[in-house]
């Protein structure tokens, strides 16, 4: 028990601050980003606020969309609504802003790379999932709807509201939205930490 917590720890906490940083390269590639970064940044730039701040300010909202399908948080789930909009503005800070093209498709590949590596490695910790990822689950779990009926009316609701408030569009958005699935669902077998039940059973 005690040597899957001090592995589980390190990798959530470094998988939290690749999805930030991710984030930020794919913002800085200026091809589009996920859904979800549109309305952080449609959010930032209505109300003034730093692009960190707005995507924690999102994710608390939507953690109060837990209450009514009960989906119970955990230790993950605080702190990816405290480091991944930090870590966010890091990447931000540090990293320049292409203008060949060539550099944008580089940059926003390995963002899009990093981001399901990062997915893998928070939600492969096992210590809870993010507000998005735990309000997918929880509708699916109290009404029964398919995960990807769920993600997809989620996705494109975010999309729109965050195209409105200004966020910003392209083809990097359409690229994460057909990738992105396929992507964290490669990565997730690789980086999954097993219940102690699970790694005793394969061992006998």
């Amino acid at each position: 028990m005690t040597h899957l917590f001090v592995r589980r720890v390190p990798q959530l906490l470094i998988g939290l601050f690749c999805y930030g940083f991710a984030i930020a390269m794919m913002i800085q590639a200026g091809i589009g980003v996920s859904p979800w970064d549109v309305l952080g940044q449609g959010t930032a730039l209505q109300t003034g606020l730093p692009f960190g701040v707005a995507t924690n300010m999102i994710g608390l909202m939507v953690l109060l969309l837990w209450i009514p399908i009960r989906q119970k948080p955990g230790i993950g789930t605080v702190l990816n609504v405290l480091l991944v909009g930090p870590s966010a503005e890091v990447g931000l800070a540090v990293l320049p802003m292409p203008t060949e093209l060539w550099a944008q498709i580089l940059l926003f590949a390995g963002g899009l790379t990093l981001l399901a590596v990062a997915t893998g490695l928070y939600i492969g910790a096992r210590m809870g999932p993010g507000p998005r990822d735990g309000l997918m689950t929880g509708i699916h779990r109290k009404w029964g709807w398919k995960i990807w009926k769920v993600r997809t009316v989620i996705e494109l609701t975010v999309l729109t509201i965050g195209w409105l408030l200004g966020g910003t569009v392209g083809a990097g958005t359409v690229a994460f939205a057909l990738l992105i699935g396929p992507m964290v669902n490669a990565a997730l077998p690789l980086l999954h930490i097993p219940e102690p039940r699970a790694r005793v059973a394969k061992t006998l």
